[in-house]
């Protein structure tokens, strides 16, 4: 009887343990998940910023008027 409550008294602090390790590992996933869901949004920022710099980079630019290689490649 002492044997098998001295077995389970182990198991019952090998699970204490293990949920201790599994709670600090859980609590060190979430910063991982809130720093990079911050990164994210910042490079979609940045990414937003680029693609409207482009955009009206593009808009800036002169329309080239049609060259004769054009007009004949449309009528082909």
């Amino acid at each position: 009887m002492s044997s098998e409550f001295h077995q389970l008294s182990e198991k019952v602090a090998q699970l204490a343990a293990m949920t201790q390790s599994l709670r600090r590992e859980n609590a060190d996933l979430r910063l991982n998940v809130a720093a990079l869901t911050t990164e994210n949004t910042e490079l979609s920022q940045r990414m937003d910023e680029a693609h409207q710099r482009v955009t009206a980079l593009l808009d800036k630019l002169p329309v080239a008027a049609p060259t004769l290689a054009d007009n004949e490649e449309e009528t082909a």
